[in-house]
């Protein structure tokens, strides 16, 4: 009898493909350092600046989600939970990259330079909010899942075509990484090594799908190395891993060695927008408790107070301003002159197609009176 010959195990090789992504963290959820050689260099300022930016985008979170209720704002996503992920990140960032945001992505765009007024108007569809002012180089936050990441594939090539010592970055959420857009995205990046760098934040949800219903990939970063991207897997409740894993991206991209995939774990505690969601009826109360324990301020703030950096009279002032900065916002998105239906239509269009020309009659008709 002859002797039975071997098969190839292409399942090893995957696990040994998983194996290799543990999650990369430095403050652990009592804001401790456990992994002090990776400490990036930030200074006593920084470290402050960067906890005033996580609690004044919270008291937005919160602000405009009642905002939302009253009917003041329009389309809105919260953010609670995902501000070491967003603002770690953007912090890692200079004045001449550019982001291409998803719809939770505001409080990013805020920080990279766009007024707050402009931020309420977009959110009411507003086409002033859309109107970035000179300088802010980034794009209006992407509504359909994952069309950032084609996106920023070209953005970033023309970055390396012209020279520039600059990335384009992008987010998405776990649900975006199941669109072919993520992939082929990634792919054009890596092919052409254009300095992008791709942030996954997976709050474990896509609306109420669960991650391990979308994927059989044990993490989202392993997705990045079919297409030959460097990617990790980090804690993305931890602002200082956060930032270490994106400023590095950065140094490689702009040294010419192309993109990197970033999966930042993470959660959010709202629901997935203010549009009917109730994240109750798919996620445990045991779940929320268990994440609300590594929440990125929670850690951070014990991370500083224990530095004698951060105290609760300071809070209170960012809190304070915060408020002080939503209310004037708002009231100068009140004044903004209201959006007529003419407008939008003149606006989407340069020559007006001939099925709307007798509605726009129609409106300006009515407008005029």
């Amino acid at each position: 009898m002859a002797p039975k010959k071997k098969s190839f195990d292409p399942v090893k090789t995957l696990e040994e493909i998983e194996s290799k992504f543990e999650m990369f963290q430095i403050l652990d959820q009592d804001g401790k350092i456990v992994n002090e050689d990776y400490m990036p260099d930030l200074s006593d300022e920084d470290l402050v600046e960067l906890m005033e930016r996580m609690v004044w985008t919270r008291v937005l979170d919160q602000r405009s989600i009642s905002l939302n209720r009253q009917g003041r704002l329009g389309f809105y996503a919260p953010t609670a939970g995902q501000e070491a992920s967003q603002l770690g990140s953007q912090y890692a960032l200079e004045g001449e990259d550019y982001i291409l945001p998803g719809y939770r992505d505001v409080p990013q765009l805020i920080w990279h330079g766009l007024p707050l007024t402009q931020a309420f108007l977009f959110s009411r569809g507003h086409f002033k909010g859309n109107q970035f002012p000179e300088g802010v180089n980034a794009l209006s936050p992407q509504i359909i899942i994952g069309a950032q990441y084609v996106q920023t594939a070209g953005v970033a090539l023309g970055i390396k075509k012209r020279g520039k010592d600059a990335v384009a970055i992008t987010y998405t959420g776990d649900g975006g990484t199941s669109q072919g857009d993520f992939y082929e995205g990634i792919n054009f990046a890596s092919a052409y090594k254009a300095p992008a760098i791709f942030v996954i934040q997976n709050n474990n949800y896509a609306i109420s799908t669960p991650r391990e219903l979308q994927t059989a990939a044990k993490t989202l970063a392993q997705k990045g190395v079919a297409s030959g991207v460097p990617s990790v897997l980090v804690d993305g409740m931890d602002p200082l891993a956060v930032y270490k894993v994106t400023k590095d991206a950065r140094d490689r991209a702009v040294a010419g060695d192309g993109p990197t995939v970033i999966e930042m774990l993470c959660y959010r505690f709202g629901p997935h927008t203010m549009a009917g969601d109730d994240p109750t009826r798919y996620r445990t109360s045991d779940e929320d408790s268990d994440w609300e324990k590594k929440d990125p301020l929670v850690r951070f703030r014990k991370f500083l107070e224990e530095k004698d950096l951060w105290n609760e009279e300071k809070e209170n002032e960012v809190m304070e301003q915060a408020k002080e900065d939503v209310k004037k916002a708002i009231k100068e998105a009140d004044n903004t002159e209201k959006q007529t239906v003419t407008q939008l239509m003149e606006l989407m269009y340069d020559e007006m197609p001939s099925n709307l020309e007798e509605q726009y009659e129609v409106y300006k008709e009515k407008e005029s009176k």
